[in-house]
């Protein structure tokens, strides 16, 4: 019996040590002034090679979106809606359909209006990651970002 038992422990310490967990998506943030009561947040992702995330619009039936949440705050506003710049555009056979999407880095930029001091910008970033062989499962980052 401790035969078996020292077998599956090592069984299960070489499977765990020869495991890869995959993060292809680095997110980074920042942000710049425009005026006294207007700021920019940028939120970057880069990709290692062969990686992509795809746009903030995806048709239906697709895969997940880009997608951006911001906790609310007194001390600022959304300014219209999260931007992007244009992406790749293409038929995606895995998919059989024409989906835009992002390769090795993207920047997105959402306008603030400051409602006082210097405010610290939280919220979440949704996100479906790809390469050419597979998809992994959607991920959510959470950030803060103090504009100063």
């Amino acid at each position: 019996m401790k035969k078996i038992i020292l077998i599956a422990a090592m069984f299960l310490i070489c499977a765990t040590s020869f495991a890869q967990i995959l993060k292809p998506v680095k997110w980074s943030y920042a942000s710049k002034r425009i005026n006294n009561t207007e700021a920019i947040v940028f939120i970057k992702a880069t990709m290692e090679k062969g990686w992509h995330i795809y746009s903030q619009t995806v048709p239906d039936g697709g895969p997940e979106p880009t997608s951006f949440s911001f906790n609310t705050s007194n001390d600022y506003k959304l300014s219209g809606k999260t931007s992007e710049p244009e992406p790749i555009t293409r038929f995606v056979t895995a998919f059989k359909m024409k989906l835009s999407f992002f390769e090795n880095s993207v920047v997105f930029q959402q306008r603030i209006n400051q409602l006082g001091g210097s405010p610290t910008v939280k919220g979440k970033v949704a996100y479906m990651v790809c390469n050419d062989i597979q998809c992994l499962a959607p991920d959510e980052v959470e950030f803060s970002l103090p504009v100063k």
